[in-house]
């Protein structure tokens, strides 16, 4: 019989905290600002939902709340960012954690 390992395997999924994802951000596409939206004046913050790849990229997005005329542009612009890979025992495992996009027109 062999001796027992002392150590936990390693989770494949994690959930962390927007700011822990944040200092993990590599590339981040800020979002282009919908014509409409600005026209009507309308500013805040949409809140993702994201899945990001042992790799660092993002591969799946929901939106969680924010104003409507804003989120696909919010959507858009998270696909493209990238993030350094989560490690978990020097091992890189898939993140789960939530994106806020912020507008603000330039004033």
């Amino acid at each position: 019989m062999q001796p027992s390992s002392c150590s936990a395997p390693v989770p494949r999924k994690v959930a962390v905290s927007a700011g822990v994802a944040v200092s993990l951000l590599k590339t981040k596409i800020d979002p282009v600002y919908p014509a409409e939206a600005l026209k009507n004046h309308v500013s805040g913050t949409v809140v993702l939902g994201a899945g990001i790849s042992t790799k660092g990229s993002v591969k799946a997005l929901r939106v969680i709340c924010g104003p409507a005329s804003l989120q696909q542009a919010a959507l858009d612009a998270a696909r493209q960012w990238t993030y350094r890979p989560f490690l978990l025992n020097n091992m890189p495992v898939e993140v789960e954690t939530t994106i806020n996009v912020v507008f603000t027109p330039n004033r």
